[in-house]
């Protein structure tokens, strides 16, 4: 049985990653490998898509979303069907969504946190991003002798260590735990390890060697770090950026993601010096992508445009190998079951209640014709960004809707719950800017018919509820723009 490795770039777009002037070893992987130039998310931000991920099912059926922020469907994933096949399902995130307390532990040997140093419920590095000078130093003092001192401390000393490298968000300390427990593992299992990256999420703070030569020629880094990045200010209307502002922060992200490369070419190394990269398929992914002023938005919510949803995929081993590219649509949800496929587990029954199909090259499946997505709530909510900024924009109040999606390779349908509705010719407008909602509408029909009979064919999954996240898991996840 074949390793299998699954690296999550937390908010890569595929546009960027596909040039190699920005992730030449993603690309090089993608040259030997095989690289899908059409992967699509089930959602357009890290809880619902890592879900249907690891659930094969899209976000109505699986049922995590703003509304109930835990991943608990009826039906195992497909990461529990590894470990009954015994599999060394070993799971590393350093995006709080992906923990414990979101249910994604679900299946793993080990899941390891890596913002922290000893595994446990406090959270310190929440606690030095939210306060400053003696503010900082009372709550932090407050936090350790609260609960166990001694891995409190540590916690602490290491959230300190950690913000002193304001140029990595837990790449290089990911490696290095990598490193170290392949060179003590057994390895009598194969093993399956994931992996969540964060680096191209908000803030773009990458190093100035893997920035300088993204940068316009008249700005210096430190110009580009001063540039402002909050979001949702922008968003709300209390926050003007030109588009010399943009043009500034897409330099950035291409240096974070060009950081990141360099860190997936080390963990190819990882493997090669354990000997274990011959016995192993990668599989690299980005769970959602970003906007950076496109449709006067930033980060990833309140829309499903492609900026959002077109996420790259490659797959590096076993019979994927050869230079091949596929246009073939695929969506995320298809991961779970391929990934089965590539391990030879027949999932118990798992994949009956999967929505995604296998593209795994052995798998008889026809290419998909239609893609979905799904966006079920506004995350943060409108309440929320109310509360963060005293007066927002009236435009803002618009995104309080859910949206659906319908698309193949020609048009994308957009629904929103609010009556809107949009519809784009994806062969000449690319970039989605040109709505043909009013005269092309019997193509609208065409694909409203469609989205209502997808609809039909499941259930939501009504046993999914919200998480009961520690204080400390909230503070961490509003100090990262997601809650208030």
């Amino acid at each position: 049985m074949k390793n299998i490795v699954l690296l999550v770039m937390d908010t890569a777009r595929y546009d960027y990653v596909s040039n190699s002037d920005v992730a030449p070893n993603i690309n090089q992987l993608a040259d030997n490998g095989t690289d899908y130039t059409s992967s699509f998310s089930a959602a357009p931000w890290t809880l619902p898509s890592h879900a249907s991920i690891f659930s094969g099912q899209y976000p109505s059926k699986h049922g995590s979303n703003a509304a109930a922020k835990r991943f608990n469907p009826s039906s195992p994933s497909f990461v529990e069907a590894l470990q009954n096949s015994g599999y060394e399902t070993i799971g590393v995130s350093n995006n709080t969504w992906i923990s414990e307390e979101f249910g994604f532990d679900r299946g793993f040997t080990t899941f390891y946190k890596n913002w922290q140093y000893i595994q446990s419920g406090m959270d310190p590095i929440t606690t030095t991003r939210k306060y400053d000078g003696k503010d900082r130093i009372i709550q932090l003092i407050k936090e350790v002798v609260d609960g166990n001192p001694l891995v409190n401390f540590s916690n602490t000393f290491y959230a300190l260590l950690q913000k002193k490298r304001i140029a990595d968000d837990g790449a290089r300390s990911t490696n290095e735990w990598i490193s170290q427990r392949l060179s003590n593992r057994d390895r009598s299992n194969p093993l399956f390890l994931f992996v969540n990256y964060f680096e191209p999420h908000l803030e773009y703070r990458p190093p100035k060697e893997y920035t300088k030569q993204f940068l316009p020629d008249e700005v210096s880094y430190n110009e580009a770090m001063e540039v402002e990045q909050d979001a949702f200010r922008y968003i709300a209307g209390d926050l003007e950026m030109d588009l010399k502002d943009f043009e500034i922060l897409r330099s950035l992200y291409r240096g974070e993601l060009s950081y990141l490369d360099m860190r997936i070419g080390e963990l190819v190394d990882i493997f090669k010096a354990a000997g274990e990269w011959d016995d192993t398929v990668l599989i690299i992914l980005g769970d959602h992508g970003e906007n950076i002023g496109e449709h006067s938005l930033m980060d990833h919510q309140y829309c499903l445009y492609d900026t959002l949803l077109h996420v790259p995929l490659v797959i590096h081993g076993g019979e994927f190998m050869g230079g091949e590219t596929v246009d073939d649509l695929v969506q995320l949800t298809d991961i779970a079951p391929t990934i089965l496929d590539i391990a030879g587990v027949e999932g118990s029954g798992i994949t009956d209640k999967m929505q995604g199909e296998s593209f795994h090259p052995a798998s008889d499946a026809t290419p998909r014709k239609y893609l979905y997505a799904e966006y079920m709530a506004p995350q943060p909510s409108i309440e929320a960004l109310e509360k963060r900024i005293n007066d927002i924009s009236e435009d803002v109040y618009e995104y309080d809707r859910s949206i659906r999606m319908v698309r193949d390779k020609n048009w994308k349908y957009i629904r929103y719950s609010d009556g809107t509705e949009e519809l784009y010719d994806l062969q000449s407008d690319i970039g989605e800017l040109a709505n043909l909602v009013g005269s092309c509408q019997d193509v609208v029909d065409e694909y409203n018919d469609k989205l209502d009979d997808w609809l039909r064919r499941f259930e939501e999954d009504d046993e999914n509820t919200d998480a009961n996240m520690s204080e400390n898991i909230q503070g961490r996840l509003e100090d990262l723009g997601y809650l208030q």
